[in-house]
């Protein structure tokens, strides 16, 4: 049942962080029944393979981040164990969100989808595992029921290839050496490394697609780089003394033979040529302790019209990450921190335009930029109880140049008021998603629960809030609206088998 989205539902059009109704009713209904089910009968892939319980390759039972046993699994290319006769997992998301603020908004039903509404946010089949005893294969293929938002308000789901990493590896084992070496084929640059610093793991509570989301901790500014998901890499990696690690490779688009990555993916990336990748890491293991220091990076150039080769973007990634864990039943205690960094340059034909937008006096703007730069700081410590109760707190602080390009609202020249719309150009922002400053500065915080009544079940919540947010604390979008105001509530039932 979907809840009304119409301003009159609180006077003044405000809806605050209020108690539940039905969908949260409904979330606590499905909670129950989980439990009344008892323990799960049917167990993921990777548990059927090696006999292990969750908490042997997962942190307190907390999927997907890994332990040192977890990191060794997957390095040895997902072929510890025995092969299974059904190499088939799945999971589904099931979620309700609630945004602090959905006034100054022209369309709260389209700028909040959802809102508060009980959901399936989204469903997985997993594929892989050990298929000799040299090559396994982690395979994710995603439905999003809210894929496609369609004109008359309803939606369409779709579904397509999600992360993919498909492996050959061996070790060799001396007195006085432990080497681990591999292949990695995949399409996601970072989906194969072992650590949940990486960009690829260290959001892991998947984000559904409804707009009432768009502000939740997954949302929020998160490590990664700019050629995104939907390429395909080979990459090499050695693994020594669990204690150095190396990986190198290169990625491009996904064509021909190797298209199946990019399988129902909209639009797709096209890069040119062949591009670097990198990552090394520091490793130590002592006791109940473990302890990463690394650092990674890549060089993207992207195609904004792949008929057009003088329209390529040009971005350099870079990123410094430590992560501390300390696991010893009944407790399991991590800490991670990124630094990371992007310049991206622009065309030469999209730098240094003049903008039709101007100051509140009437002066003329500074002309676009040739490039710019951002740099991220993340921190994320979790803590869980007997594998069953569990915590988090985040920080996150964007920062980076500001740029008149990043403007979706300004002042008008001939009227001298804000507008959406650029004079000179084709911008189009509304309230809610706009940028006054230009600039992308954003901070604030996650404090999350969750609770595992089984082990393949994962019920939390999580509180985001901003202090910041595109540029500024209050007023970014230019039409009225405050950072504070995304503050969000995000509640989900993640259930793996």
């Amino acid at each position: 049942m979907d809840h009304p989205t119409e301003l009159t539902d609180i006077p003044g059009g405000r809806r605050r962080m209020i108690r539940p109704r039905g969908a949260w009713i409904m979330a606590l209904t499905l909670a129950l029944l989980a439990l009344a089910a008892g323990p799960a009968r049917a167990v993921p892939l990777f548990n059927r393979q090696t006999g292990q319980n969750c908490v042997a390759c997962h942190a307190g039972g907390q999927f997907p981040e890994l332990t040192p046993y977890g990191r060794l699994f997957k390095l040895t290319g997902y072929t510890l164990g025995q092969r299974t006769a059904v190499p088939l997992s799945a999971m589904a998301v099931v979620s309700a969100a609630t945004v602090a603020n959905t006034s100054k908004s022209l369309s709260p039903g389209s700028d909040f989808q959802k809102d508060r509404d009980l959901i399936l946010a989204t469903a997985s089949l997993f594929v892989g595992g050990k298929i000799t005893d040299n090559v396994g294969a982690f395979v994710q293929i995603t439905y999003d029921p809210y894929a496609v938002s369609n004109a008359d308000g309803s939606f369409s789901g779709h579904t397509n290839a999600d992360n993919m990493d498909i492996r050959w590896a061996d070790r060799f084992i001396s007195g006085e050496r432990d080497l681990i070496v591999g292949l990695s084929l995949n399409n996601n640059p970072s989906v194969s490394d072992p650590w949940n610093t990486a960009p690829a793991w260290m959001q892991y509570v998947p984000v559904p697609s409804p707009t009432s989301y768009q502000f939740i901790d997954g949302t929020t500014p998160y490590p990664g780089y700019a050629s995104g998901g939907n390429i395909a890499g080979l990459t090499a990696y050695g693994f020594l003394n669990r204690t150095w690690y190396g990986e190198v490779g290169a990625y491009g688009t996904a064509r021909g033979p190797l298209s199946f990555v990019t399988r129902g993916v909209a639009p797709r990336t096209t890069l040119r040529g062949l591009n670097p990748y990198w990552r090394l890491a520091w490793n130590h293991e002592w006791g109940a302790h473990s302890l990463m220091l690394g650092t990674g990076g890549m060089l993207a150039r992207i195609y904004q019209d792949p008929g057009d080769p003088t329209t390529i973007d040009r971005y350099r990634d870079w990123n410094l990450d430590a992560q501390y864990q300390y696991l010893l039943d009944p407790h399991a205690l991590t800490a991670q921190l990124v630094y990371a960094g992007r310049r991206h340059s622009y065309p030469a034909a999209q730098s240094g335009q003049p903008v039709g937008f101007v100051d509140p006096a009437g002066n003329a703007l500074a002309n676009t930029n040739a490039a710019d730069s951002t740099r991220l700081l993340r921190a994320k410590l979790s803590y869980v109880y007997q594998a069953r109760y569990g915590g988090s707190f985040s920080l996150f602080s964007l920062t980076g140049t500001t740029n008149t390009a990043n403007q979706s609202s300004g002042f008008d020249p001939a009227t001298l008021t804000i507008t959406a719309t650029d004079p000179n150009a084709t911008q189009l922002s509304l309230p809610v998603n706009g940028n006054l400053s230009g600039n992308p500065g954003t901070r604030g915080w996650t404090l999350e629960a969750f609770w595992m009544p089984v082990q393949y079940i994962r019920i939390g919540a999580q509180y985001t809030g901003y202090s910041r947010y595109n540029g500024a604390a209050s007023n970014y979008d230019g039409f009225g609206r405050n950072a504070k105001d995304n503050n969000s509530l995000f509640l989900y039932m993640w259930v793996a088998y």
